[in-house]
């Protein structure tokens, strides 16, 4: 056998092989199921890193939706904990809008979270500002 022929043999052997292995019938795979959309919120009012007076107590404006099966409650977190929860008196919403109060204290940064819930529970991704609380001037 000359020195050609072996790589040869080994490139048509290599060939056939992969050849056939495209001959076999491929399995289904199944279509993934589409993914309910989940609820929105979003704050409406104040803007992100705007500033805040001491002392006073302003709204937070936040807007819910989900067409699913609508809305029936929303809450505000601050700084980690709950803060206020408002629920629907006419049942769940496709568009539903609340307005919060917090009372500014502690000066510096806080974070404000808004989660909107469905009536199975289904929850929204979480909707976050920062506002700095400064000193009355």
């Amino acid at each position: 056998m000359t020195a050609c022929a072996l790589p040869t043999r080994l490139l048509l052997l290599c060939s056939l092989w992969l050849g056939a292995c495209s001959l076999a019938k491929p399995t289904a795979v199944p279509l993934p199921s589409p993914t309910p959309a989940i609820p929105q919120a979003q704050f409406l009012f104040p803007t992100h890193n705007q500033q805040v007076i001491e002392g006073l107590v302003f709204d937070i404006d936040v807007l819910a939706r989900d067409t699913a099966q609508g809305i029936d409650r929303i809450e505000l977190h601050v700084d980690g904990e709950l803060a206020q929860t408002i629920e629907s008196e006419t049942g769940a919403l496709k568009e539903f809008r609340v307005t919060m109060n917090w009372f500014a204290k502690e000066i510096g940064w806080h974070k404000f979270a808004a989660v909107a819930y469905r009536p199975d529970g289904g929850k929204s991704n979480t909707a976050i500002i920062a506002l700095e609380v400064v000193p009355a001037p």
